[in-house]
């Protein structure tokens, strides 16, 4: 019998496998690498822009992998940067948010093809567990796992 974390790691795998696998066709498209797609989509949700460390922090991608993809970004002019250093603020220019919505709704259509068979309802409740899974195993990666007494 498959234990439930051997089934959630499983699961989990596999679906960021086939989404890493969507997105490098998607950007391909565009001349960019697969995971830049989730910070084009993170950037898009602020008008005012945000710093380097704040999108590492909401996409949970460490700080050199944000500044790498936003140099390739800034080269080929999809984002623009106001100040120096890390807190300079990040924003999309025009070329970039026409992107980033393209591939809004390219993601948009991954994820209905992805919860095909599904009632809203089980939608909902499946995003809900996903969200008290995270927050719940974030605070363990923190704090360590318990201590058990049976050894």
């Amino acid at each position: 019998m498959v234990s439930r974390y051997e089934r959630l790691s499983f699961s989990i795998s596999e679906i960021h496998r086939y989404l890493h696998s969507i997105a490098a066709d998607e950007m391909k498209k565009y001349g960019l690498k697969g995971p830049y797609a989730i910070y084009l989509l993170t950037l898009n949700r602020y008008d005012n822009g945000i710093t380097s460390s704040e999108l590492s922090d909401i996409t949970c991608r460490n700080k050199a992998d944000v500044s790498r993809a936003m140099t390739a970004m800034e080269m080929g002019g999809l984002v623009r940067r106001e100040g120096s250093s890390y807190r300079a603020k990040l924003y999309l220019t025009d070329e970039g948010r026409r992107i980033a919505s393209n591939i809004g709704e390219r993601a948009k259509i991954a994820v209905e093809i992805g919860g095909k068979g599904l009632t809203e309802e089980q939608k909902e409740t499946m995003y809900y567990a996903m969200d008290v899974i995270a927050e719940n195993l974030r605070h363990v990666s923190v704090k360590g796992l318990p201590v058990s007494d049976s050894k």
